[in-house]
């Protein structure tokens, strides 16, 4: 039930999965909304601390979804897929758990630039370590902002993917990440 089969996903990386993808999109629209507010909104501040303690713990969870994909079974590809669609498939999640964690850590490196830690909630602080590199938080910002489109760019063609592979396939990828393992 937790945990994966050959068949289908566990319940873990299932909930994870949706989680994370809701967390992101979330996150994306939140980014593009708040770096148009003005210092006199309501929001200029509450904004980016929302942000900032949302992507700390998204971080952790995708720390422990990587950890979780190394202990755990994948299910097998569907016997129709061609061999470059398996593959196509290898390389978006690559990409995709790669661009997750180029933003999350660039957002840090943003965050942490001129020394200060990050308030996660009011629950613990990331410690901040000052600046690796000259002008970190503009090249660290512009790293993240272009990561985070190409990120969302690639969510789109993974979720219309699944949805081909589920409508014109008619076949069970998209149903592994839906309906859990109960064996």
């Amino acid at each position: 039930m937790f945990r994966n089969s050959q068949l289908a996903y566990g319940l873990i990386a299932i909930v994870t999965h949706w989680v994370s993808a809701l967390v992101i999109i979330g996150l994306f629209a939140v980014g593009v909304w708040m770096v148009e507010l003005t210092y006199y909104s309501a929001w200029y501040k509450t904004a980016p601390h929302l942000h900032k303690s949302i992507g700390i713990l998204l971080l952790f969870l995708t720390v422990f979804r990587l950890l979780w994909r190394l202990v755990n079974p994948k299910p097998a590809p569907e016997a129709a897929h061609q061999p470059w669609e398996v593959k196509a498939a290898h390389i978006a999640h690559f990409s995709l758990y790669s661009l997750m964690l180029v933003i999350m850590f660039t957002g840090i490196l943003i965050s942490t630039a001129e020394g200060r830690g990050i308030m996660v909630f009011d629950w613990f602080e990331l410690p901040g370590f000052g600046p690796f590199f000259g002008n970190q938080a503009d090249i660290a910002g512009d790293i993240h902002q272009y990561a985070a489109y190409s990120l969302i760019a690639l969510v789109v063609i993974h979720a219309a993917g699944a949805l081909k592979h589920h409508f014109i396939d008619k076949d069970a990828t998209l149903l592994k990440m839906i309906k859990f393992n109960r064996g």
